[in-house]
């Protein structure tokens, strides 16, 4: 019996499946070279200012005027960082940072996640036009907040009872720290919108048995929050904490607005330049009233030492916790 049209065997050449494999395999390497260095150079771009700054530091005072030095310097010291930290006064502001962003951080992250687990699973008249409003504070620039909340700050009278009571203005709380821990422990901090959002995200998501269950054993809202709901929110939290502790260590805006006199890192790093210019020449004994000046270029490897140890707490921080910050940002409300 003679076969079919559809039952004929084609028979390829081995010659083009070679070929074929030759092409695909080939294709496979082009792209793998272009991903990599497509890769290799995105990286080069963000790290080479960190990079350099990690050679001025090691840099001897000779070297910078020796033009056959670009990165790698020619005489290893750790005079630029002892000078630095002398002039930034390093270990004490230091300390006073941390504690600071500490605190801030962990009342940001607790009333911004009370916000949130509120907004998820509550309805009452005018939630949702309260929540319009706080996604509206992550759109609208700070720098339009910055006359009402400096004027807020300075005569703080909370629903006018000073003025009830005694006819007088209110407290002036500027150049302390608590207007930035009563807009922490008030969700209306730094990118407190932001964090509201996420946390709002992740508890809606949640089964709402888990409630049900809480509340017919007894437990009221502000527990089952406490003990069944937070508890489950690590991932959301993770993320707000991080975000909040790096942006609080970085912030130049409300710090210069209501603690421009406090010893806080970013507000040094700010003033830097300055301080570098006027004290390393007493830091080098010349003394105050000798008229030398400092060499401009060592001012600047001064500078960007002292940029290096500010920075040097978020480097080593990231170092230890971008396993858990992936994975966290992979599981809260920010994708998905």
């Amino acid at each position: 019996m003679a076969a079919s049209g559809t039952d004929r065997m084609v028979v390829v050449p081995k010659e083009n499946v070679h070929m074929h494999r030759v092409r695909n395999k080939t294709s496979d390497l082009l792209y793998s070279i272009f991903r990599y260095a497509l890769v290799i150079g995105i990286s080069f771009i963000i790290l080479y200012p960190l990079f350099l700054k990690i050679s001025v530091t090691f840099k001897d005072k000779q070297d910078i005027y020796n033009p056959t030095i670009y990165m790698i310097p020619q005489h290893f010291t750790l005079d630029n960082i002892k000078l630095a930290a002398q002039v930034m006064d390093y270990l004490p502001l230091l300390a006073n940072t941390l504690l600071f962003v500490t605190i801030t951080t962990i009342l940001t992250a607790i009333s911004c996640a009370l916000a949130g687990y509120g907004f998820a699973r509550f309805s009452f008249p005018g939630s949702n036009v309260l929540f319009v409003l706080v996604i509206l504070t992550i759109l609208v620039p700070t720098s339009t907040l910055m006359v009402p909340m400096y004027l807020h700050f300075r005569s703080f009278d909370f629903m006018g009872i000073i003025q009830l009571f005694t006819g007088r203005d209110g407290i002036n709380l500027l150049n302390t720290y608590w207007p930035s821990i009563i807009t922490a422990a008030t969700a209306g901090g730094l990118k407190a919108g932001l964090f509201i959002y996420i946390f709002r995200q992740f508890f809606k998501g949640m089964p709402k048995e888990i409630e049900e269950a809480a509340l017919i054993d007894g437990a009221g809202g502000f527990r089952t929050f406490a003990r069944i709901m937070l508890p489950n929110a690590i991932s959301p939290l993770i993320t707000v904490i991080l975000f909040s502790f790096v942006w609080q260590y970085n912030d130049t805006f409300y710090s210069a607005l209501f603690m421009s006199e406090s010893p806080l890192i970013s507000l040094k790093v700010a003033s830097l330049p300055a301080q570098a210019n006027q004290l390393i020449p007493q830091l080098m004994g010349f003394g105050s009233n000798s008229g030398m000046k400092a060499d401009p270029n060592y001012v600047a490897m001064i500078v960007d030492t002292g940029i290096l140890l500010a920075i040097a707490p978020l480097i080593i921080l990231y170092l230890f916790v971008q396993r858990y910050f992936v994975e966290s940002i992979e599981r809260s409300g920010i994708v998905g």
